[in-house]
């Protein structure tokens, strides 16, 4: 097999709206997916690893809020992602280049309209560390209880 980053490279040129770092996330996050529901990306059969387009969609934001955090929409707009469809758009250009496989029933449409991105990654995000924000505040001279 070709290289794959000289596909992403070639995937690039004819559709430059993405970064490759977004094409190499959603790899990640399809490993991620997979073993999310209990399936491998190493079963010998398709239908024994295939995700669905939403479901593929709820592991991206799954595995995008434990990499990124609160700095996931940033990071995304970074690549040039703005909304659902556009893991769609990355993922069947993935399909034509021959770097991921679909089914007869996949489509773009799956990534369609599945989460609204700021309601998910900003909205909703909801922190859940030990950091008390009183600490860097009281540092700055900040007085609050």
């Amino acid at each position: 097999m070709k290289n794959p980053w000289n596909k992403i490279k070639e995937i690039e040129k004819k559709d430059p709206r993405y970064s490759p770092m977004a094409y190499q996330f959603v790899f990640e996050a399809l490993e991620f997916t997979t073993n999310m529901l209990g399936k491998t990306q190493y079963k010998a059969a398709d239908s024994g690893r295939h995700v669905t387009g939403k479901e593929l969609l709820e592991g991206i934001k799954r595995y995008a809020l434990k990499q990124f955090g609160f700095m996931a929409l940033t990071v995304f707009e970074q690549w040039g992602i703005k909304e659902d469809i556009d893991f769609g758009n990355i993922v069947f250009n993935l399909v034509e280049s021959g770097l991921m496989g679909k089914t007869e029933t996949d489509s773009k449409d799956d990534f369609k309209n599945i989460y609204n991105f700021k309601k998910v990654f900003d909205e909703e995000y909801e922190f859940k560390g030990n950091y008390d924000i009183r600490m860097s505040l009281s540092a700055l001279g900040i007085k609050k209880s």
